[in-house]
């Protein structure tokens, strides 16, 4: 059975599991601690049996006036608990947020070009790719997709309209 609540300090002591996968991006221990701080609605974890930790999803709520948005840092589920809907659980809970906590147009994250699973998800889920664009993460430097997608309150859905060239990340309205 799984459980979904929000994330804790304590929580920072058991998810290696998850962050240990090649998939995931990890940050250091003042960078989650800071998003517990400021944006604890938007830190979950899903926990299974024994307690051990399934996946989490970090976020936060970012822009102004019709850029005004809920932004997912990271969502992961470690690979033994794959396939079973988790991700998208989670992705619910901060679309949820993002609309009735924050009021947000849109909900956006950072996908890497090379994750097809992850795209293939996100547009089942009506999320939008809109802007492709160049980033550096860890030595790395790969294409990736700004996906987004229209919260209610984006009632034209001019946060999903696609932009007509690539942008790179000092472009970004938000970094």
């Amino acid at each position: 059975m799984t459980s979904l609540r929000r994330f804790t300090c304590d929580d920072l002591f058991t998810f290696n599991n998850v962050n240990l996968d090649i998939l995931t991006e990890t940050y250091n221990l003042p960078f989650y601690l800071m998003y517990l701080a400021k944006w604890p609605e938007y830190c979950q974890i899903a926990n299974g049996p024994g307690d051990s930790t399934m996946g989490y999803i970090l976020g936060k709520a970012e822009g102004t006036d019709e850029l005004w948005h809920g932004h997912v840092t990271a969502v992961t589920v470690a690979p033994e608990f794959r396939r079973q809907h988790l991700a998208q659980k989670l992705m619910k809970i901060l679309e949820d947020v993002t609309e009735k906590v924050h009021d947000g147009y849109f909900v956006d994250l950072f996908v890497r070009k090379s994750n097809a699973v992850a795209i293939n998800m996100y547009e089942k889920s009506n999320a939008v790719s809109i802007v492709v664009h160049k980033e550096v993460r860890e030595q790395r430097e790969e294409n990736a997709y700004d996906m987004r997608k229209a919260m209610p309150r984006d009632v034209h859905k001019k946060s999903v309209i696609p932009l007509t060239k690539p942008v790179r990340p000092e472009d970004l309205e938000f970094q």
